[in-house]
Order: C-alpha cells, then sequence, then structure tokens
C-alpha cells in the first residue's frame, strides 16, 4: 500500500513511487523524501456491504452510512495497513467523531485489498474500497458479487493516483535519471490514454486526471 510505498522512498529503497494518498504523499514531499509529484488518474471510494444488510443503506448519504454502521454495528473490515485506502476509511471515521477501534464490529485485516473484501465477504459484512478492486472483485464472482455497493458518487470519495520520484537529494543511491524518464512515460499521451480506455467488465477502472492530460 502506501504507506509502504512512501517508506521504501523514505528509506531509500526505491527510484521512483506510485501512490493514492494525497495528504501523505504531500508530507512525504515537504519532509524532502520525493520530488516531481505528478497527478496520473483517480478512481473513486466506495461503500460495499452485504446483499441481505444492503437495503439498510437505501438512500442514505455518506455520513448516514457510516452512522448506521457504526449504531448497528454492523460488522466493518479495515485494512489497517496504513495504506491509501486505510488512511481514507479513517479519515472518514475521523470526521465522524473517532476511529472506533476498540469497537468489536471493528475489525482490521492488516491485508491488502482484494483480501480484505473476501474477509467481508465470509464475514457478511461492510468495507471501504476502490472501484477499481470491487469491479476486479464483480469480475471473479463473475458478476454476481456477494458485496454490493451501497453508497457512492460523494465528491469526497475521489480517489487520486500520483507518481513521485523519490529525492536525489536525499538519497544519494537513487536512479533519478530513470525515474524521471518512467514518470514521462507514465504520463505521455499514449499511456493515459491507455489507462483511460482500460475496462474489466466493460467499465473503465480509471480516470485520467485532467491536470495530467495535455490533449
Amino acid at each position: 500500500g502506501t504507506g509502504a510505498a512512501l517508506k521504501m522512498g523514505e528509506d531509500c529503497n526505491a527510484d521512483v513511487l506510485f501512490v493514492h494518498s494525497p495528504k501523505a504523499e504531500k508530507e512525504f514531499i515537504k519532509k524532502g523524501f520525493g520530488v516531481d509529484r505528478t497527478p496520473v488518474m483517480y478512481n473513486d471510494f466506495i461503500i460495499i456491504a452485504d446483499k441481505s444488510i444492503a437495503s439498510k443503506f437505501k438512500g442514505k448519504n455518506l455520513k448516514e452510512s457510516l452512522e448506521l454502521i457504526k449504531n448497528e454495528k454492523l460488522t466493518f473490515i479495515s485494512r489497517g495497513d496504513k495504506s491509501g485506502t486505510d488512511n481514507k476509511e479513517k479519515s472518514l471515521w475521523k470526521d465522524l467523531g473517532g476511529v472506533p477501534e476498540k469497537e468489536n464490529w471493528y475489525q482490521q485485516s492488516g491485508q491488502g485489498m482484494l483480501a480484505s473484501i473476501k474477509i467481508a465477504e465470509e464475514k457478511k459484512g461492510v468495507i471501504l474500497t476502490d472501484r477499481g478492486t470491487y469491479i476486479k472483485y464483480e469480475a471473479s464472482e463473475k458478476g454476481n458479487p456477494s458485496l454490493v455497493i451501497v453508497n457512492e458518487g460523494n465528491d469526497s470519495l475521489k480517489n487520486f493516483y500520483s507518481v513521485i520520484a523519490t529525492n536525489p537529494k536525499h538519497c544519494k543511491n537513487v536512479n533519478y535519471t530513470e525515474a524521471k524518464k518512467f514518470i514521462n512515460w507514465l504520463t505521455s499521451d499514449d499511456t493515459l490514454s491507455f489507462i483511460s480506455g482500460f475496462k474489466l467488465l466493460y467499465k473503465p477502472l480509471f480516470v485520467v486526471d485532467a491536470k495530467t492530460r495535455k490533449d
């Protein structure tokens, strides 16, 4: 996840990073660990829940959906791994008064996104995920997943991906020249066109960031 990637950059164990936690990225740059942060694309975060409880969320906005989970003690799976998704999820709980880490219904998997979704599926619970991984999960379930989207579309749930070069002034061993070449390739018109056209189940996984797109 993003937390692990940024740590690799800080420890001079990576030339270039591809991450999706803007607040953490800007802090990384501010501390002098990275340079040339460039937006690439975005999708969005969504809340998914087991079909058996999906109707509870009908007509509810993002805040009301989180309050429902909290008040009804619905099993909620958190990644708990300091990834970009984990950072976003915890920021949502903080906006509601605090992360419910001591509650029995709030369970941290310590695993990646797809593995965490499978845990939520097993426990017939709720989870926050990026849309791209959900579409991948949906495809693995042949278009008939046990977990369905119950909240989406809030502007605060946009999930921005950026590329960052490790700062050569901080890490003398990094290959900044090649990192810059990679950033230029990743943000080239051809690559961005490929990203915007990439689909699964006929659904686009990402939207190219308008700040990067040159046309």
